[in-house]
């Protein structure tokens, strides 16, 4: 492009920047971009934003080469606004609040601006006066300029990923999306350093375009060089202009890495009001320059690695926790919302997780209500967790894997972990030595990462017990606190752990305790909220459908005609979404209720003499935290006694499928359902002899019982004149 094609570009930017209103409401036209250098000129603002997209309606051709030699027509956007600045300046400059140069005062650099520039002014004059020809050295305009220009890419609709930026893209504006990995501190950067002479006081300017530099040394002004005194130069850093900058490293999602590849990763530079808008584990969107960087290491250009490369960035979106930007509920379809109200939505929801394995229904239950969560409670002092941690532990071959990818694709936060490729560093926190100031800095791990969202590990068993140790503070009080290496700093980490563990003998041994079968420690197992059992047990009609189930998956890779429709993943992820929107809350009235189904747990978890497991204070927060996601899974601000119910249902399932070593165990699974009510009937306080019938089906439903079971077992227990059933009671004979 020639130098008078540039000339006109820059009268087209001229006259789209005088130019481009909007008209509001009210009818009132206003000048979006004179508005925003008004504000600039009186130091209310240090940004200007200009939209590629109202560039394009006022000239297509110019918002193309703006988007593909960025940088050119960034300076040249900076030549149009100084000189706007210097007309709005010169209106300012009669004010009693501005100063006769027009400059706003709000730091140190602006006093040195204002003073060299009436010095200048001064200088200049008494030399037209002397009829002196020569002129002032003039200031450089980046030292001046007290804003920042930024293009918003609102042209580009879909963004790459790290992988696809190539070498084509160096120059133009690039959209990116990635998790951000590391962030680096805030640091004041030079961009105009400013010396002065030792002898004849000149002053000399340097612009710095790179996070390095080498100082001047010796005074090139004429007076010095005519002389040849050889003055020795002396940076003024209040005189310098510095800028805000951090750097932030950003790596592209786990979907997008190809098979057999690791994640890619790129450097943004921030400058300005872009610093601060993120941290690590932030899903984002980075629009900026493409920009090559030179490398000053020696072994890199030995190897031949002359550049690095950047992103210069014009705009930090950071992507809401539900990370596709998933609608709210003014957006819902009425097809989705006749969904959501059926009365066996939750059995289908249920279902439709993994719904390529077969069975494990409340299984799968609870990894539903492991997405949902419950609520966070931060009395004064302390802080109780609302997240939901869930062991699956089990023989091979139970799909206990299959379920873990499963929620990592459904969650829209997730970081997935196999326990022998983990260390604790690298799911807690790792130091590294900043290489721009060779500071030890935090890059966050897994957890971090994954904070607001869940870390599946798998082969949870398999880590080393040092590294085991370090997640232990983050199940329970969601946080890291690293003191290592001079930095003392706590990172948040609340996220809900989905664990998958094998029996350490390669298969579930009845006669040994759980601790022993997966060889993990209690204080390890009591901050799991649910410590699921899959066994493989060989029984023929289960065994035959199984394998029916597989054959035609295999055969036709697709799922098997179900007696219902699996709700996609998009429309689980938005429910979700809403579910988590909510905060239900316990009335007074189920408080007694639920700390007489705790006291109950523990009465039952002391008498058993077999039990594999433990009931701990901690079961009754989880059993309040399961009935909270429920409630939140109904979209209901409060918690109703059946969610209550539901939630004990589940905890004895889940204890029950550890109950399977002793004779009594054994005896108990030969046993019916219908005895097995009888006996919790039996056990059952009563007064004058009398039982409430919703106390019962409560209790039993609790038990793992069906209502319909419970029904059945009061009809024939009636037939055979042991109790008498009336409407509200049931009055044992």
């Amino acid at each position: 492009m020639t130098i008078s094609a540039y000339k006109d570009d820059k009268e087209k930017l001229k006259t789209f920047i005088s130019s481009h209103s909007v008209i509001d409401e009210k009818g009132i036209k206003s000048f979006i971009y004179l508005d925003q250098i008004k504000r600039v000129a009186k130091r209310d603002s240090t940004c200007i934003f200009i939209s590629l997209t109202e560039l394009e309606n006022y000239d297509t051709e110019l918002a193309k080469v703006c988007m593909s030699n960025t940088s050119r027509y960034i300076n040249i956007l900076y030549q149009v606004v100084d000189e706007f600045l210097d007309s709005e300046r010169m209106e300012l400059a009669g004010s009693d609040t501005i100063g006769s140069t027009g400059h706003s005062v709000k730091d140190t650099l602006d006093v040195y601006i204002k003073h060299r520039l009436l010095m200048n002014q001064k200088i200049q004059n008494e030399r037209n006066v002397a009829n002196v020809n020569s002129n002032v050295k003039p200031f450089p305009p980046e030292l001046i300029r007290r804003y920042d220009i930024f293009l918003k890419d609102d042209i580009t609709e879909k963004t790459k990923s790290v992988r696809d930026v190539k070498s084509e893209h160096i120059g133009k504006m690039v959209k990116v999306s990635g998790i951000v990995t590391r962030t680096s501190d805030v640091k004041p950067r030079l961009v105009i350093c400013t010396y002065t002479c030792d002898k004849c006081g000149s002053e000399t300017y340097q612009q710095v375009n790179d996070t390095s530099f080498v100082p001047l040394q010796f005074c090139p002004s004429e007076q010095c060089t005519v002389n040849r005194t050889n003055g020795r130069l002396y940076m003024q850093t209040r005189a310098s202009k510095f800028i805000k900058y951090q750097e932030i490293y950003i790596q592209e999602h786990s979907g997008e890495v190809p098979v057999g590849c690791i994640p890619r990763q790129i450097t943004i530079h921030c400058r300005g009001d872009l610093t601060r808008l993120c941290q690590p584990g932030d899903h984002v969107i980075i629009s900026g320059t493409f920009l090559p960087s030179l490398k000053n290491d020696a072994k890199s250009k030995k190897y031949g690695l002359i550049n690095d490369t950047f992103i210069d960035a014009h705009a930090v979106i950071k992507v809401n926790n539900e990370e596709d930007v998933i609608q709210s509920e003014e957006n819902l379809t009425p097809e989705e919302i006749e969904l959501f109200s059926r009365s066996d939505f939750y059995d289908r929801l249920a279902k439709s997780v993994a719904p390529e394995i077969y069975g494990h229904n409340d299984i799968k239950k609870i990894l539903l209500l492991l997405l949902v969560g419950s609520v966070d409670v931060s009395p004064e002092g302390m802080k109780i967790r609302g997240t939901i941690n869930v062991c699956l532990m089990g023989d091979p071959g139970v799909a206990k894997s299959q379920m873990l990818l499963f929620v990592s694709r459904l969650a829209t936060r997730s970081q997935y972990a196999s326990g022998r490729g983990s260390s604790g560093v690298g799911l807690t926190a790792s130091i590294l030595k900043d290489p721009m100031t060779n500071e030890m800095i935090l890059e966050g791990g897994s957890l971090v990462l994954a904070d607001q969202g869940v870390c599946c590990i798998d082969e949870f068993d398999k880590m080393m017990d040092a590294d085991r140790t370090a997640i232990h503070e983050a199940m329970e009080q969601q946080t890291i606190s690293i003191a290592k290496a001079g930095i003392n700093t706590t990172l948040n980490a609340r996220v809900s752990i989905l664990a998958a563990a094998n029996p350490s003998q390669g298969r579930y041994n009845v006669k040994r305790s759980l601790e022993a079968n997966v060889d993990l420690p209690a204080a390890l197992l009591s901050r799991f909220d649910v410590l699921w059992l899959m066994r493989d047990i060989a029984k023929s009609e289960t065994d035959l459908k199984m394998a029916q189930h597989i054959a035609h998956v295999h055969q036709n890779c697709m799922n098997p005609d179900f007696d219902f429709v699996p709700i996609p993943i998009p429309m689980m992820r938005k429910y979700i979404s809403l579910c988590k929107k909510k905060r239900p809350l316990i009335p007074p009235s189920l408080s007694n209720f639920l700390t007489q189904a705790y006291v109950e747990m523990r009465k039952e978890a002391r008498n058993d003499s077999a039990s594999h497991g433990f009931t701990s204070p901690r079961s009754l927060l989880s059993l309040i935290r399961i009935s909270i996601a429920l409630a939140k899974l109904r979209l209901s601000n409060e918690v109703s006694q059946a969610d209550i119910c539901e939630a004990m249902r589940l905890i004895e399932k889940s204890k029950a499928s550890r109950h399977i070593d002793s004779d009594n165990s054994r005896n108990k699974r030969n046993e019916s359902h219908l005895v097995q009510i009888y006996a919790i009937i039996r056990d059952m306080p009563s007064e004058n002899g009398k039982i409430n019938i919703r106390t019962i089906k409560s209790t039993c439903t609790a038990k793992g019982f069906s209502p319909s079971q419970v029904t059945e077992c009061l009809t024939q227990y009636e037939i055979l004149n042991v109790w008498i059933v009336s409407q509200d009671f049931v009055e044992l004979l």
